[in-house]
């Protein structure tokens, strides 16, 4: 074992492929749930979210809009490229973007994209990471002829009812290339039974980046940072969170992107900056959580920053334990699977 797969085994777990949830279940609310707030394992459904809050608590929400990222393109000798863009920009300016297979292609060089426009290569940035200019815009060739980025570990292309299936029912502001999936599991009908409970739902916005599907490397331990987001928490959402805290109600996250946001957001003393922000934020075991005290969550990828922070959360021995029971009891995994809810660990 090299010294990298040492400082990441504890990120390490089995899954067999069979358990890679390919397609989304036929109802939002479809999915199962691991249940972990008591002492034991609770096998559930998603339905039981209903009881997940009480008066008091403000439920956050991450409203991002995953962009129809994808575009195929040709090469003036005829070779297909395909275009990833990872941002929006409705004013033709220079946009950043993944290009593949980029070994080829070269600075200046136009690409044509069918029935849409053109997309121009500008700089080459990192590895597959190019500046480029899109004719008339990438937020028009995106709406044209886009595809919704599923993740790689699918292994299928996107069908149609996935440009609905891969976004939340509250999605509002377009800039993630990947959906923030504990999200998915919700309704309006289960949102408004929570408001009925007596909690707040609110939002804040975090562009999911194509980083997140980068594996973690022993770098980012020993630097304790990760790939750039930018984030915005509405100032009703960081008002209902300081409620929350003053009244004695939890808050609870959907999503470790939003759990991200409102850490990175977090005053020492567990209040939350309203406004826009930047992040690098690495939560791993150890962390001292500000202000999230319930999480509902996917299962992750081995040896993933998403990983890294549900353990963090909820103890490193209490969450393999729950991956291995749920591995054992056939979960459906990653980005359409089935979902856990889980309260920080006290310790």
């Amino acid at each position: 074992m090299s010294a990298d797969d040492d400082a990441l085994a504890h990120l390490d777990y089995a899954l067999p492929d069979e358990l890679i949830a390919r397609f989304p279940p036929p109802e939002r609310d479809g999915g199962r749930l691991l249940d972990m707030r008591g002492a034991e394992l609770r096998d559930g459904a998603v339905g039981d979210l209903v009881d997940a809050v009480a008066p008091g608590d403000v439920v956050v929400l991450n409203d991002t809009r995953v962009l129809q990222a994808r575009v195929h393109a040709r090469r003036q000798s005829g070779g297909r490229v395909q275009v990833f863009f990872l941002a929006d920009d409705s004013v033709g300016s220079p946009v950043e973007a993944l290009v593949r297979p980029g070994r080829r292609v070269r600075e200046g060089e136009s690409l044509e994209v069918p029935g849409a426009g053109s997309v121009t290569l500008l700089q080459r940035l990192d590895g597959a990471v190019w500046r480029v200019r899109a004719d008339p815009s990438a937020a028009v060739l995106m709406s044209l002829v886009g595809e919704v980025p599923l993740p790689p570990y699918l292994g299928r292309a996107p069908r149609e009812d996935d440009r609905d299936r891969y976004q939340t029912v509250y999605a509002r502001h377009g800039g993630a290339v990947a959906a923030p999936t504990a999200g998915l599991h919700l309704t309006p009908a289960l949102i408004e039974a929570w408001r009925a409970l007596g909690a707040e739902v609110h939002t804040l916005t975090l562009h999911v980046g194509a980083g997140t599907f980068r594996p973690l490397e022993v770098d980012n331990l020993v630097r304790g940072e990760l790939h750039e987001e930018a984030f915005e928490v509405p100032v009703e959402t960081a008002e209902a969170v300081a409620r929350a805290r003053s009244g004695g109600g939890r808050v609870f996250a959907v999503g470790t992107t939003a759990t991200r946001a409102l850490e990175s957001a977090a005053t020492p003393d567990g209040q939350v900056r309203a406004g826009p922000g930047r992040t690098r934020l690495f939560i791993q075991p150890g962390y001292r959580f500000a202000v999230v005290d319930r999480l509902l969550t996917n299962f992750h990828l081995p040896r993933s920053s998403l990983l890294s922070l549900v353990q963090a959360f909820a103890g490193r021995a209490r969450v393999d334990a729950a991956y291995r029971h749920a591995v054992a009891a056939r979960y459906r995994f990653y980005s359409y699977g089935d979902a856990m809810l889980l309260d920080r660990d006290p310790s």
